[in-house]
């Protein structure tokens, strides 16, 4: 099917604009570029109740963290969530209008993790301080009038693909327990080669070869490509990861890897919901102000986390 006609109009602009790849910037341009982008979308950020803005000890160092407390008594379940941004842009100023909706919409305490980012901090850096955040989330979550007894983790782009990797790590550590993992057009296999990867060449949405700058700037060896914390699609064992939502777009290079991730988690045991919108790209997530289908996916997250969140309440 063609483009939602929202798209098209948002594509249209940027046709007219002259809008330049984000792979054609200096690494400067092209993080200022990301997020003037994302908030000219994103509409007017929800307000809520208190945002904290901290920081937490991190494997590197220390790394901002913001706490979104929605109106409402605790303690509230708790949702981490991580930006996306190809592991190279992005900041909690990145995810700030999806983490105030989301606290709203699910009635949770959102805690965002800044995670350092590439090239200038190769991987298995964002991995590693995103999972040194759910560990702080579990511990201090509290203290802001959250439940560390009820855990999920979510993500966009890159933020899927660390939450997906965060799954993974907490699984094989024990913990923190975690009940719902919401995943949207997530990496999941840096050497995938789907019809998806080699459809998606548009210059004015995100494409291949964005893909590939990202990964570029990402990886410090050919071997970490198959690593299962920078290519979850590719680990051994999926079985034993919490309920998951995964959400692709037609028109996104993600879009077959995330699908088959999807897969790979049923076939393991895992719960999922996994919806494809149609018509859309990828970013549309973070376009809610602009795209009626990117506010019906927050609305879908929102709904499978107070679900999933809220049943382990109701067992208790």
């Amino acid at each position: 099917m063609p483009f939602d006609p929202q798209l098209q109009n948002l594509y249209d602009r940027r046709k007219a604009q002259g809008v330049r790849p984000l792979y054609t910037m200096t690494l400067a341009e092209a993080r200022a570029a990301d997020l003037a982008s994302i908030q000219a979308d994103a509409g007017t950020p929800e307000p809520v109740e208190q945002v904290t803005d901290t920081s937490m000890p991190g494997p590197g160092g220390a790394l901002p963290v913001r706490v979104y407390r929605p109106a409402g008594e605790g303690p509230l379940p708790v949702l981490v969530y991580f930006f996306g941004g190809g592991w190279t842009l992005g900041s909690l100023d990145t995810g700030d209008a999806i983490c105030r909706s989301l606290a709203n919409a699910v009635g949770c305490l959102t805690i965002a993790v800044g995670y350092r980012l590439a090239p200038e901090h190769k991987f298995p850096a964002a991995p590693e301080d995103c999972f040194a955040g759910l560990r702080w989330a579990a511990e201090h979550a509290g203290r802001y009038g959250g439940d560390p007894s009820r855990l999920a983790v979510g993500g966009d782009s890159a933020g899927g693909n660390l939450a997906a990797a965060v799954t993974l790590m907490a699984r094989d550590a024990g913990g923190p327990g975690l009940l719902a993992q919401v995943l949207v057009y997530p990496n999941t296999d840096c050497l995938a080669d789907t019809p998806s990867r080699r459809e998606n060449t548009d210059p004015l949405l995100f494409n291949d070869k964005s893909v590939h700058w990202y990964w570029d700037n990402y990886l410090a060896s050919a071997e970490h490509a198959v690593h299962p914390l920078a290519s979850p699609l590719r680990a051994a064992d999926h079985s034993g990861l919490p309920p998951a939502l995964v959400i692709t777009a037609e028109y996104d290079p993600l879009r077959d890897e995330g699908e088959e991730y999807a897969r790979r988690l049923r076939d393991s045991g895992v719960p999922v919901e996994a919806t494809r919108y149609a018509g859309m790209a990828h970013g549309f997530f973070a376009m809610a102000g602009t795209l009626d289908a990117g506010r019906r996916a927050v609305g879908q997250a929102a709904a499978f986390l107070r679900t999933a969140l809220n049943r382990a309440e109701t067992k208790d």
